[in-house]
């Protein structure tokens, strides 16, 4: 009832023609939603599709994956986790499921009552929106599309993207109208992997539409399987939320990295002062910095509004600025590292370094955007041997960035090897290493994740924090 009224509040400000004869087939929609027999369709099978399908699957909807990475397909059909953290018991679920299945074959498309787009959206090598991903599903969307179809995008983005690029390719390409033929709407993922608290289910989705009657039935159709609803006036609020969710964490993580390195100089532990901070019951939020961002979203979503502001003259210092205080930590924890080896009368150039985590969290298999990347080519760049730990990952694949690094194997977890690294640096503080050895085992050691808190340096110079 809460979410009824919200939508409806929502659907008060939407200056969009109602069309005779449409109440009955919006109406059809939603009774099919209701009764689980709506055939839902989700495009990218990664981090947000995979879950998303999971989702609706538990929920009793028929659904159906699309990818066009057979490896995925495959995976999914015979039960095999490609994802960690989501595991072998969901996954043969799935591939035990007369619900579910998922295909390379898009031409399913056609059958499918809603289309879920969870598709990439990097940027490009000038960082810019790189929109290739998008529009080519939508492309292929098109081809397959038929009157009475919901399309939802939910790739994060920015504002006017669903209206100005993917509403005319669907028209253009299918000879249909939108809000006359089909729905489009936009609710933006909120994923945060291997987060145990809040899985898909339970996370409030915010949902944007073309029209009301599309708000409605896209906003009834996630009311079955979230928790809470957010309905909003259109498809461009709905992207800016996402942008500003992630803009603030951008802003705030540059905010306490910069206060790092300031505190660094004054022997002051920034962690000590973050935790002491947060004891204050109200008026501040506590983040804590890094070597660096990492993840799908707060490293790139900032770029998508300060790209789409100079269309309207306007200039994003703000957001710039912590871009920029972020992406230099990278180099920061190499100029420690550095200073870490000068004290024990070693240079960089020709030193065994090892890094600790190579995705872009703990406890996950998750490298996209990861920082551990750039800190390993810097040390390449520096003329390091470098070397990488993580029990995650036991071997780098290839992705769109990084390539030079595919193959590259994970190390053994023992003395015999950690103790011959000159220097180790700890990247991502997955919660299950046993840093007590690692401080045994090593003589040099660089913490960017405040890992080594409670544990001892044994001798001078050996802990340094980064």
């Amino acid at each position: 009832m809460k979410n009824m009224q919200r939508l409806q509040n929502s659907s008060n400000n939407i200056d969009v023609k109602e069309l005779d004869g449409r109440t009955g087939l919006k109406d059809d929609f939603i009774e099919r939603i209701q009764s689980r027999k709506a055939k839902v369709g989700i495009i990218g099978l990664g981090y947000v599709g995979l879950p998303l399908l999971w989702t609706f699957h538990e929920e009793g909807f028929p659904v159906i994956g699309f990818d066009i990475d057979p490896a995925k397909i495959e995976a999914i059909n015979s039960g095999k986790p490609y994802i960690k953290h989501l595991g072998y018991e969901m996954m043969g679920k799935l591939a035990g499921s007369e619900k579910c299945s998922a295909t390379v074959d898009f031409s399913g498309l056609s059958e499918m009552d809603a289309i879920l787009m969870c598709v990439p959206t990097p940027l490009n090598d000038h960082r810019e929106p790189d929109m290739q991903y998008v529009e080519d599903t939508t492309r292929t969307i098109a081809k397959h599309l038929r009157k009475g179809q919901l399309v939802i995008l939910e790739s994060t983005t920015y504002p006017g993207t669903t209206e100005d690029l993917i509403v005319p390719i669907l028209e253009e390409g299918s000879g249909l109208r939108a809000t006359d033929d089909f729905f489009v709407a936009y609710s933006p993922e909120r994923e945060d992997p291997g987060n145990p608290n809040f899985n898909t289910s339970k996370i409030p989705k915010v949902v944007g539409a073309l029209g009301s009657e599309a708000l409605e039935i896209a906003t009834s159709l996630y009311d079955t399987v979230v928790v809470e609803t957010v309905p909003v006036s259109n498809n461009k609020t709905a992207e800016a939320v996402k942008l500003t969710e992630n803009i603030f964490r951008s802003v705030n993580i540059a905010l306490v990295n910069e206060l790092k390195v300031v505190f660094q100089e004054m022997g002051i532990d920034v962690h000590e002062v973050l935790d002491a901070a947060a004891t204050k019951p109200f008026g501040f939020m506590k983040f804590t910095p890094g070597p660096g961002l990492g993840g799908h979203c707060i490293p790139i979503d900032p770029f998508y509004l300060t790209w789409k502001a100079r269309e309207y003259e306007q200039h994003t210092r703000f957001i710039e600025l912590a871009g920029e205080i972020n992406t230099s930590m990278p180099r920061y924890v190499i100029e420690r590292t550095v200073k870490a080896l000068n004290a024990h009368r070693k240079a960089m150039n020709g030193s065994n370094i090892l890094v600790i985590g190579l995705a872009y969290k703990p406890d996950v298999d998750d490298l996209r955007e990861s920082p551990t990347f750039k800190l390993m080519d810097l040390l390449k760049e520096y003329g390091a041997n470098v070397s990488y730990y993580d029990h995650y990952i036991p071997e780098i694949w290839s992705t769109r960035e990084h390539d030079e690094w595919t193959g590259l194997k994970t190390v053994a977890w023992n003395e015999e090897t950690i103790s011959k690294f000159d220097a180790v640096i700890i990247s991502t503080n997955h919660s299950d290493i046993n840093y007590k050895e690692l401080v045994e085992w090593n003589n040099v050691i660089v913490d960017t994740r405040n890992a080594l808190k409670n544990i001892e340096a044994k001798a001078e110079n050996q802990i340094w924090k980064a």
